[in-house]
């Protein structure tokens, strides 16, 4: 090797090569991220190497700012720097500026070179030629262009024209999955298998738009025709861009429900940060909407307990919506209609704030004297004050806190707590209990002259539920009105030892209610 030669030359110095040769071959010089540098940096702050000898500057790095980061690490640990075909070491002034001025070149040439294949690869485009990249569905690859891979393009053309059928990505992506259709599956150079999976959501947007299959090469938002054969006609192709495009507009166009999460981008915790809406299904397959602060999504910890981090969508919008509703004077308002009012909603730690549009909320002839019937309905502990930061808003200070917890929504210190909710697993337990007693004949309503019929329970779980039935009357009539211990449910009184004394069932059973 020349380097080798190089230091041998120089030997009457008292240079002695090391054996270890530092190579990057197939590595690009624009990067420092290569095997060889990072192995002879790590010698050279092990004090293993006095001097650097390579064969060019440009073969170490080729950007200026990276040779200045070498050199410094360099002259930390007292190393020289040579380069063989350009005569001169980093341990001059002379040296290191002639050094910077031909870093400076290679720099400049990479960068030339850079902009000759983009303009190369946009020449090539031009005149429709395939330029690498991702196989799409339907082709096979053949030197500068594609050619049609027919049993793929049927796919493709059936993926057309089920969408214009369909008219939904949602339900055609579902279709495909049952079907067995599959993404593109071939093999890289390497010898690595990509593709044959389902086709996402997200694939079925870009499948139906590729103007690939339309016989076009696009390039930077140009379009040139193609040296390859279009799978789908310009007519199929264009109806089903009008098609996307139609979707789009009525689902951003499309009305609010009245079972969306109306508070979306407006609600906010104690540590401002912004919540936003969720949802999850319960045993029976009731869906539960719930707005999450962000920290929770990304499973990090509340800064504070007196941050809320989850909380009942349905519960904060009916809160304040009742809220409204007394201050305003008014029997009902829509849940949709509190975007229109509000501009932002804050849970803190012992308050709730809302800020509302004082233009939507006080209108009228006399603006002034609806804010004034508005505060003269203030509780004591609520307060409206003046905005500063928004024009034209106020804020709504209630002294509640709304909080999740053991599954339900409670607001404390409100005057308008949240109504009872009868647990629907509790109920379906306990008339199965019942009926299951009155089969066996063992129900405390049998008649004491078929009391000697009765049989006992089968199996484990119907002696289990069959403790329900033999809950104190004021402990059923409880669970019927939904007013039951919030962390009390089905699977607990399945699992636990339930005492058969009345005086002790109560004792047990109020016990789940104490924090």
């Amino acid at each position: 090797m020349t380097c080798e030669a190089y230091v041998l030359s120089q030997a009457g110095e008292g240079w002695v090569p090391i054996k270890t040769a530092y190579d990057d071959g197939g590595f690009s010089g624009g990067s420092i991220e290569r095997p060889g540098l990072k192995t002879l940096l790590a010698d050279i702050e092990a004090g293993r190497i006095d001097v650097v000898v390579v064969y060019k500057v440009d073969r170490l790095t080729r950007s200026l700012t990276d040779f200045a980061k070498i050199v410094d690490r360099f002259d930390a640990k007292g190393v020289s720097f040579v380069s063989v075909t350009q005569a001169f070491n980093t341990t001059s002034s002379m040296g290191r500026l002639t050094l910077n001025v031909l870093l400076s070149f290679a720099q400049f040439e990479r960068e030339v070179t850079g902009e000759r294949i983009r303009d190369k690869i946009a020449a090539s485009k031009a005149k429709g030629m395939w330029m690498g990249g991702m196989l799409s569905l339907g082709y096979d690859a053949a030197g500068r262009t594609l050619t049609v891979n027919e049993p793929e393009a049927r796919i493709v053309r059936h993926i057309f024209e089920r969408y214009l059928e369909l008219g939904s990505v949602n339900i055609l992506a579902r279709e495909l999955e049952q079907q067995g259709v599959r993404s593109k599956a071939w093999v890289s150079l390497e010898g690595k298998p990509i593709g044959g999976c389902t086709i996402s959501r997200g694939s079925l947007f870009h499948l139906l738009r590729n103007r690939l299959y339309r016989g076009e090469i696009v390039h930077k938002q140009m379009i040139f025709p193609g040296l390859h054969p279009p799978i789908v006609s310009a007519e199929l192709f264009d109806a089903v861009a009008a098609k996307l495009v139609e979707n789009h507009h009525q689902h951003r166009e499309r009305p609010t429900r009245a079972g969306a999460s109306v508070l979306t981008g407006l609600l906010y915790d104690a540590s401002g940060q912004l919540m936003s809406p969720s949802f999850g299904y319960g045993r029976h397959g009731g869906r539960y909407r719930y707005y999450i602060s962000m920290p929770l999504q990304v499973g990090k910890a509340a800064p504070s307990a007196d941050v809320i981090r989850r909380v009942s969508a349905p519960a904060v919008e009916g809160y304040i919506v009742a809220q409204l509703c007394r201050l305003l004077g008014r029997d009902e308002i829509a849940p949709v209609d509190l975007k229109a009012w509000i501009r932002r909603v804050e849970l803190r730690a012992t308050e709730t704030h809302v800020v509302l549009d004082a233009d939507e909320l006080f209108v009228g002839e006399h603006p002034e004297l609806a804010r004034q019937a508005f505060e003269r309905l203030l509780r004591p502990g609520e307060q409206l004050l003046t905005e500063p930061a928004l024009a034209n808003a106020v804020r709504l200070v209630l002294p509640q806190r709304l909080q999740l917890r053991g599954g339900r929504t409670w607001i404390n210190g409100s005057q308008d707590p949240a109504p009872a909710r009868a647990s629907p697993g509790l109920l379906q337990g306990l008339k199965a209990a019942h009926a299951e007693l009155v089969s066996l004949k063992a129900s405390p309503m049998t008649p004491k002259d078929q009391l000697i019929e009765a049989t006992a329970p089968a199996n484990l779980h119907q002696r289990q539920l069959s403790r329900l039935a033999f809950l104190a009357p004021d402990l059923q009539q409880l669970i019927m009105c939904g007013t039951q211990p919030a962390r009390l449910n089905l699977r607990t009184i399945l699992k636990s030892k339930v005492p058969l004394a009345w005086a002790d069932q109560r004792e047990w059973f109020n016990a789940f209610g104490r924090s």
